[in-house]
């Protein structure tokens, strides 16, 4: 493989990184937050590559003039170009989440600013289950909540609902679990998406992973719906 070589993948490499940077595929991936630095990345990537190229096509041919060549192995890396321009993996759902323990390990803040307005008042389920447990439900205030996650599996054989958590990117996605109690989303399949409206319930459970204390809602009314646009909370 020589720099002409080289410069090609790396060119193919940072433009694959722009295309993700610039659509919904790098949700899949990272944070939404950190999608400007994956675009600059991928600039940088692909404005390497085009230096190189252009130094190289420029250079005068020499009959003397021997080029180094990488070992061929060396094309192995347009493996992972190939893999971000042709496949779309899908975000970690039940099956990662069943794997893992909640992320409500520790204290935090219990000082919660004052809900959404609206009735009922859409919450992410971090949300949720910080003031449920952190905060006993002092901040719901009996509001009808409304939080949307997809279905896994409890302990007990009863649906819960989850959504991964990022701090920066898949690779240390942790899910956020609760359990649901009155009408429940029964008969769906793991990795099913619902939306479910209720209210506060004092009860919560263990994870069996990590012991941390998993939240409960009271189900009011449920109703399945399509993944959302970014997965992760």
């Amino acid at each position: 493989m020589n720099r002409q070589a080289q410069a090609v993948i790396l060119l193919l490499f940072g433009g694959a990184i722009v295309k993700a940077g610039v659509t919904d595929l790098s949700l899949r991936y990272v944070k939404e937050g950190l999608r400007p630095f994956l675009v600059a990345a991928g600039l940088v990537l692909v404005a390497a590559a085009v230096a190189t190229l252009w130094y190289e096509l420029r250079r005068p041919a020499k009959d003397d003039d021997h080029y180094h060549h990488e070992p061929r192995v060396g094309w192995l890396l347009i493996l992972p170009v190939l893999g971000l321009l042709l496949v779309a993996p899908p975000a970690l759902g039940s099956y990662a989440a069943e794997r893992s323990g909640s992320v409500l390990t520790a204290q935090t803040d219990s000082d919660y600013p004052p809900l959404p307005p609206g009735d009922p008042a859409p919450v992410s389920l971090l949300d949720y289950a910080s003031r449920a447990v952190f905060d006993e439900g002092k901040s719901l205030g009996g509001r009808t909540l409304r939080l949307v996650g997809f279905v896994t599996p409890g302990a007990d054989g009863q649906p819960m609902l989850t959504r991964m958590v990022l701090s920066c990117c898949a690779a240390d996605g942790r899910p956020i679990k609760v359990g649901l109690t009155g009408d429940t989303p029964a008969g769906l399949p793991p990795d099913s998406w619902v939306r479910v409206d209720g209210v506060y319930t004092a009860r919560t459970g263990t994870d069996e992973i990590n012991q941390a204390k998993v939240p409960y809602l009271d189900v009011k009314s449920w109703e399945q719906v399509p993944a959302p646009r970014n997965e992760y909370e």
